[in-house]
């Protein structure tokens, strides 16, 4: 009987632990190709990685070469033969702290590190799995010790980006899985991702855009924590919330005990309790991905005779001479007196902000049938030319967890009308008062 080994491949991955101290990147560019630099680079230093392939049992290895799919031929790889990949760990008489580990598993492979961690158990536990939009199917709801779990290392934090779901499945797994879970922009699909997106990653994958199209949720989960790594400077904060409807009204910009954190490798491991912590956040369609998160809370005095639902538009005025333009629709009817909250992100960073120009934006037929009922109902108890008034804009800055208050600059005229703009300056208003009032 001919041996085992005669047809199976073994594939053995000699990964040194100086690969690492040594701060090499293996990244690769678009189509899983380096780019010429890292090309030119990699051929006048030798990796400290060794993939060795071996199709005997006395051979002594032929070593295939990263970014050289010639090597494989050399080597007489045969795709028609099974393949086992064995991954070198480490041994304990090398004295290798497990809490200076790190696993960090995409997907499925979240999961796997969860098993990794679980199964070397015992007091001293691996230091730290990170999940990247942990698998779905066959996990949701499952118990702990069948998934990912925070009792599989000393801490865990996991990314959920594409929990959606289709036919009752969902690609990303939808509950709490670690110490910290981060669900960015509610965890369900990711901006930028969308099919009417189909014609970007066209002219950027050819004929693989579909299936680019339907994994860019998924994928995201990867390139957020990427990015925390290559924008060390811009490190994207989350908040704890219960759910991302709440976290869209800006009522969790909150840092106390805990509530908020970091995302992607540099996370605070500051875990205490015993449950795992839901955390929200927003990001841009591209990388670098950090938003600044702001809560807006303005207190309308509707003197209309009924109710409207206005689109307003704002620029933000900030210390750093960038203003950036933002349109607000709200999803209710502003009926009487009464505070509305709601969460403002920006793209860049304004530094403090110093002014906010609101303006009631409404077509020109509206505005002519305002004009009109103003003009010829003379007997109405209301003012003629009344409106909406916004009295103070409260604000809180997320980043940096200051409170403002905003209130008109011109105080005789507080009525705001369609088309009119208005602009509001820092106020210290009842301070004290209001600053109590903001979540």
């Amino acid at each position: 009987m001919e041996s085992p080994l005669c047809v199976s491949i073994f594939l053995v991955l000699c990964v040194f632990i100086q690969s690492s101290a040594h701060g090499q990147s293996l990244g690769l560019g678009p189509f899983g190709r380096r780019p010429r630099a890292a090309e030119t680079k990699e051929a006048s230093q030798e990796t400290e990685i060794r993939f060795l392939l071996f199709q005997e049992e006395t051979d002594k290895g032929c070593q295939i070469r990263l970014n050289h799919p010639d090597t494989l031929q050399q080597c007489g790889f045969n795709s028609s033969l099974p393949l086992v990949m064995i991954i070198h760990g480490w041994s304990e008489s090398v004295q290798f702290s497990r809490s200076n580990v790190h696993l960090i598993g995409y997907s499925l492979g979240a999961h796997v590190a969860g098993f990794a961690g679980s199964y070397i158990g015992g007091k001293h536990k691996i230091g730290r799995i990170t999940g990247l939009d942990a698998a779905g199917p066959l996990f949701e709801g499952s118990s702990p010790s069948d998934r990912l779990s925070p009792d599989d290392a000393n801490f865990v934090d996991a990314i959920h980006t594409f929990t959606r779901e289709h036919m009752g499945l969902s690609v990303g797994i939808k509950q709490p899985i670690a110490h910290y879970d981060f669900y960015p922009n509610g965890g369900y699909f990711q901006p930028g991702c969308h099919f009417l997106q189909l014609y970007k990653h066209i002219s950027k994958h050819g004929l693989n855009a579909i299936t680019q199209t339907i994994k860019c949720s998924h994928e995201r989960s990867v390139h957020l924590f990427i990015d925390s790594l290559l924008h060390a400077s811009m490190q994207s904060t989350a908040y704890q919330c219960s759910d991302m409807g709440t976290f869209s009204q800006g009522l969790c910009l909150s840092c106390k005990k805990g509530h908020c954190n970091t995302l992607g490798y540099h996370v605070r491991q500051e875990w205490q309790g015993k449950k795992s912590k839901k955390l929200f956040l927003a990001t841009r369609a591209q990388s670098p991905f950090k938003v600044y998160h702001y809560q807006f809370k303005i207190q309308f005095i509707n003197q209309l005779e009924k109710p409207v639902e206005p689109t307003f538009t704002m620029t933000l005025l900030g210390t750093k001479e960038e203003n950036q333009k933002i349109t607000i629709t709200l999803d209710q009817e502003i009926t009487s007196n009464k505070t509305y909250s709601f969460l403002i992100t920006l793209d860049l960073d304004i530094g403090e902000l110093v002014m906010i120009k609101f303006k009631w934006e409404n077509g020109a037929v509206w505005t002519n049938v305002w004009n009109t009922v103003q003009t010829i109902i003379p007997w109405s108890r209301r003012p003629l030319y009344s409106g909406l008034v916004a009295k103070t804009i409260r604000v809180k800055a997320g980043e940096t967890q200051q409170r403002m208050t905003f209130c008109s600059e011109n105080t005789d005229g507080l009525q705001l009308q369609p088309t009119q703009e208005k602009t509001f300056v820092r106020c210290n208003r009842n301070s004290k008062k209001l600053k109590g009032n903001i979540r």
